[in-house]
C-alpha cells in the first residue's frame, strides 16, 4: 500500500536547502534527519539553485511565465470558440433560401 503523500512548506524546504548549502553534513544525511527522500532533497536543491526567489511557489501558484502560458492557453480556446461559431454561422447563412 502506498503512502499518503506529505506536504511541505515553502519555509521547510528553504530551511533544508539552506543545511545543505552550510555542508555541515552530507546531503544523504540531512534528508534521513528530516526524513525525506534523498531525491526529494536533491530536486529540491535544483530547484532553488534555478529559481531562487521563485522556487517553491506552493501548490497553485505559478511563476510569471507558467501564469501567463496558462493565460494566453486561455484566450486561444476562446478565440478558437468564436472562429468556430462564425464558421457555422457562415454556412448556414450561405445556403439558398427556399
Amino acid at each position: 500500500m502506498r503512502k499518503p503523500q506529505r506536504k511541505f512548506t515553502k519555509e521547510f524546504k528553504g530551511e533544508a536547502v539552506k543545511l545543505v548549502q552550510s555542508r555541515q553534513k552530507p546531503l544523504a544525511q540531512i534528508a534521513r534527519d528530516l526524513d525525506i527522500s534523498d531525491s526529494a532533497l536533491h530536486h529540491w536543491c535544483k530547484q532553488f539553485s534555478e529559481h531562487r526567489e521563485q522556487a517553491f511557489p506552493g501548490s497553485g501558484h505559478q511563476t510569471p511565465q507558467e501564469e501567463e502560458i496558462r493565460q494566453l492557453k486561455r484566450e486561444n480556446d476562446l478565440l478558437r470558440q468564436e472562429r468556430d461559431i462564425l464558421k457555422k454561422a457562415l454556412g448556414i447563412f450561405s445556403r439558398p433560401q427556399l
